[in-house]
């Protein structure tokens, strides 16, 4: 055993961490960086199905039952296989219609009835509070295990003063009450509970797992010789067979597997970490796989836990939901029992927390507040700030629901297992499932619908499991369960009608959700839904329709717009709606939400914005998330006065709606239409822009390129004129520069012409087969001459062999001359080196022609390919027209080639251009024009 101090110390130890957890969270939020806004932190939080549950209890079940414990978690994992149709559905409409609780869901769907809302609160007290007593009654067990005399047995009864027990709800009770109730928020949500959650499901994995490998590495030789061994006593083997040694019983795993896929989503916990604290949407895909992970990890050594303590000599099936903490105790490892216990406590704690939070807002909103704002001193037209009184109520209905819980545990702890009163709770919460489901997906439910269905399933519950597991706590005489109420064996509590197929729970889950689903149907179609109820119905089943996903931290309320229905017709005033939002809300609070509203709608001022159905359900929203939307029904209804609607005139509304966002949509289409258009005409008037400014550049280039010949032309010839007594070898001279100048501008006037053919599509092109060493080889020879005066020599590396290509073999030498020619032009005067090379490929063939010369500056060779751009220094730049790599380039490029520079410092120029084999498809057919 541990002493007693350092079992209380490590308890309040873990409490004071997730104390601060918490408290760092809830400043982080406060700093706008939000913990809770993690999809890991989102599924982790989703653990706290995992209760002392799963903890203690499920290693019990396993011990009795074998592998069927699997049950309890297989549903969950199918649950989450729909989680983004349905839970994402749950998700959308509470953050839509600012709900906080599966009260006030339910009740809000079937027309915000007060009655519903009431009902569905005190079924989750009745069926919750011996779900609280199991997690008191984990505790209390766990710290008799490890603080108690060895083999002490059960747990010594003391007086309730004594007992710490209470002493640990009294302290979950504060730790709730300081993260769950600090503040009313509208949207109800606990940052630094979530994160506290979240870390105590890690705590508890971490712990659980630790205790699996001690069983199975450190008391045996691992899972093969543990289920060996296992194997070899009869009475453990049959636990590893799915019948245990009898007939499978379908219909109870069925029913095991179908309580928790509907207790996952309708534990008020669930609906608590899962709906109302969901931030994002997009977090349930990531939950929707780690959290059956989670269940996986947690639950891979319950089997193992449950085998290895039966295996142990003087071991019992009754003692084997404290095995996780007695196994590694009795071995000596007192530090691993004491980390078995935190995580134990954990589960509990969680549990306890995420509940109590849940079920005091439903009771403090659906209970109390309907009957206190029915006073005159708290009524709708009272003055009176309710903000406090709404804090007090739910700090005290934590303490009250902690104290049942106790106090079941006190009366009743000891004659049930742990699993058996999970169970029971379980199955009080599945009466939710018709209301919920059907309210979500059928838009005939009503709310006489919802309550027949729910009173006749809970009264089901009640008489076929709740009150037989009162009898046998010894509470109730057990006649009735033997032989029925006077007497009567077709009304035999865990035999109805005769029905004895069944084990118990199979039973009551089988009659009670038979009359629930089927009274919700009968009643609901018995009559058509009233105005209320036809509304609420068509923004709930149709909300991804009529509800856009909410953005993180912009209001519900804020983001709909003009074309969203609002079923309300009536008047209202602006300063009676903010004098009731400021009641419950704040005065200051409630200021900022309407300023906000008013810039939504582009009111200048508060006292400007429309009176109209938009502002009343902006604020009767945001009501709902701090005293529920049955409430906050009734108050905005106290201060306006609304004409009631029909059915025909929420239809009515509907199809205006309708109208209207059709209209929205068309006008939408229309703007996108011409903002398209916009753009395109202010593109096209940049692109004429463009054209403007190049025939600027063309008409000033041409100009300049002609005028220089003309000019010298013009000067020569004045000069010969005016000088008639010039000697013949002056003359001569002259005639020859005039000579030159002339095919100067006729090689200009050609390179023009033949550049625009190009531009526009019509120039000459005469595809034949080209052999292009050929054509290299006449190239070189043409201009080797030029290149030999330059004091050059020339370099050609050609393969020995070379496919033809399809292209016009004039326009391919006009290329290679032009690239040839400027390389001569830029080459030194001594030692000039031009090398031609040639190179194939599976693809095409490169030519390139590389010189020694100084090389393109880095500044030019984005321009150089522009018209009427000439490399060289301004000072000495060789003579040429600057068309020819322009038209070079057109040339290459119209035979689906490219043509390019390489210039490397220090190494010249090399200029080259890439051809493929079917440069003639590229091309396209010849044409000549």
């Amino acid at each position: 055993m541990l002493s007693t101090p350092l079992v209380v110390a490590a308890c309040f130890a873990y409490l004071l961490l997730l104390f601060g957890v918490a408290y760092w969270a809830d400043w982080r939020a406060r700093q706008g960086r939000s913990v809770i806004g993690n999809a890991w932190v989102y599924a982790l939080s989703m653990a706290v199905y995992c209760t002392a549950w799963t903890y203690f209890g499920s290693v019990g079940r396993a011990a009795s039952s074998g592998v069927w414990f699997l049950p309890i978690y297989l549903g969950p994992t199918l649950a989450m296989v729909l989680a983004w149709m349905v839970l994402r559905k749950m998700v959308r409409i509470a953050h839509s219609y600012r709900i906080t609780s599966i009260a006030d869901f339910i009740a809000s769907r079937h027309g915000k009835s007060r009655l519903l809302a009431g009902l569905v609160t005190v079924i989750t007290v009745i069926g919750i509070v011996p779900y609280m007593a199991l997690q008191l009654k984990a505790v209390a067990s766990g710290y008799h295990v490890l603080a108690g005399p060895p083999g002490g047995g059960a747990v010594t009864a003391v007086a309730w003063w004594r007992d710490s027990t209470l002493y640990v709800a009294l302290a979950l009770a504060g730790f709730t009450m300081v993260f769950g109730t600090r503040h009313l928020d509208t949207t109800e949500r606990h940052e630094g509970m979530v994160a506290a959650i979240a870390l105590e499901a890690a705590v508890k994995l971490l712990a659980f797992v630790a205790v699996g490998i001690f069983v199975t590495w450190g008391l045996f030789a691992g899972p093969g010789d543990l289920f060996a061994r296992a194997q070899a006593v009869p009475e453990l083997e049959r636990l590893l067979r799915l019948d245990q040694g009898q007939g499978f019983a379908y219909e109870q795993w069925f029913a095991l597997t179908l309580l928790s896929m509907l207790s996952v989503l309708f534990l008020p916990r669930q609906f608590q970490v899962m709906v109302v604290e969901n931030v994002d949407e997009r977090h349930i895909r990531r939950a929707s796989w780690a959290f059956p992970l989670y269940l996986l990890l947690i639950n891979l050594f319950v089997l193992p836990i449950a085998l290895g303590g039966l295996l142990q000599p003087g071991s019992t099936t009754a003692q084997a939901e404290t095995f996780v903490l007695s196994l590694p105790l009795a071995a000596g490892h007192h530090t691993l029992a004491l980390f078995a216990f935190v995580g134990g406590l954990s589960a509990a704690t969680g549990m306890v927390i995420v509940e109590a939070i849940a079920v005091s807002t439903m009771v403090c909103n659906d209970l109390v507040m309907p009957w206190l704002l029915r006073t005159r001193r708290f009524g709708a037209r009272s003055a009176v700030d309710l903000t406090g009184t709404l804090l007090g109520l739910r700090r005290a209905a934590i303490v009250g629901m902690l104290l049942l819980g106790y106090l079941y545990f006190r009366l009743a702890g000891e004659a049930y297992a742990l699993v058996s009163i999970g169970l029971i709770s379980f199955a009080a919460v599945a009466q939710f499932a018709p209301a919920m489901l059907g309210g979500i997906y059928w838009k005939g439910g009503t709310r006489n619908g919802a309550l027949a269905g729910l009173m006749a399933g809970f009264a089901l519950w009640a008489y076929t499991l709740m009150l037989p597991s009162i009898a046998k706590s010894g509470w109730l005489p057990d006649d009735f369960l033997l032989h029925g109420p006077f007497g009567i064996e077709l009304l035999k509590p865990e035999r109805l009608l005769a029905l004895g197929t069944m084990d118990n729970l199979t039973h009551s889950l089988f009659w009670s959700l038979l009359v629930n689903a089927g009274a919700y149907l009968a009643v609901s179609l018995w009559r058509r839904p009233s105005g209320a109820e036809a509304s609420q119905a068509l923004m709930f089943v149709d909300v991804f329709h009529r509800a856009r996903r909410p953005a993180h931290g912009v209001a519900p309320a804020l983001q709909g717009s003009a074309s969203d229905p609002v079923f309300w017709r009536g008047r209202a005033n602006v300063e009676d709606l903010l004098s009731l939002a400021g009641r419950f809300l704040g005065r200051e609070r409630a200021r900022r939400l309407f300023e906000d509203f008013a810039r939504s709608v582009g009111a200048d001022r508060v006292d400007r914005i429309p009176a109209d159905a938009q502002l009343v359900q902006f604020v009767e929203t945001h009501l709902a998330g701090a005293i529920g939307s049955v409430s906050a029904r009734a108050m905005v209804g106290a201060v306006v006065e609304e004409e009631p609607l029909g059915l025909d005139d929420v239809m009515r509304i509907l199809e205006e709606t309708s109208q209207l966002r059709a209209y929205s949509q068309a006008l939408e289409e229309k703007s996108r239409s011409l903002e398209q258009a916009t753009a395109e005409l202010r593109a096209a008037n940049l692109q004429l822009k463009s054209l403007d400014r190049l025939k600027d550049d063309f008409m000033s280039s041409v100009t300049h390129e002609l005028r220089t010949p003309l000019t010298s032309i013009r000067a020569l010839a004045e000069l010969m004129r005016d000088d008639p007594a010039m000697d013949d070898a002056q003359r001569g001279k002259f005639v020859e520069i005039v000579v030159a100048e002339t095919e100067r501008l006729s090689r200009l006037v050609n390179q023009v012409l033949d550049m625009a053919k190009i531009e526009s599509g019509h120039g000459e092109w005469h595809s034949t087969d080209v052999d292009l060493r050929e054509l290299v080889t006449q190239a070189v020879q043409t201009t080797v001459e030029m290149i030999r005066e330059r004091g050059a020599e020339v370099f050609v590396d050609m393969p020995a062999q070379l496919a033809t290509l399809r292209a016009d073999k004039d326009r391919l030498m006009q290329v290679l001359l032009n690239l040839l020619s400027n390389a001569a032009k830029f080459v030194p005067r001594e030692g000039g080196r031009i090398d031609v090379r040639m190179r194939a490929s599976a693809t095409g063939v490169t030519v390139e022609v590389q010189d020694n010369g100084p090389g393109v500056p880095e500044h030019q060779r984005s321009l150089i390919f522009e018209k009427f751009r000439r490399g060289g220094d301004a000072t000495d730049r060789p003579t040429g027209t600057g068309l020819g790599l322009p038209i070079s380039r057109r040339i290459v490029e119209h035979f689906g080639g490219s043509l390019w520079l390489r210039a490397e410092p220090g190494q010249g120029a090399c200029f080259g251009f890439d051809l493929p084999w079917n440069a003639g498809a590229a091309g396209g057919e010849s044409r000549v024009d």
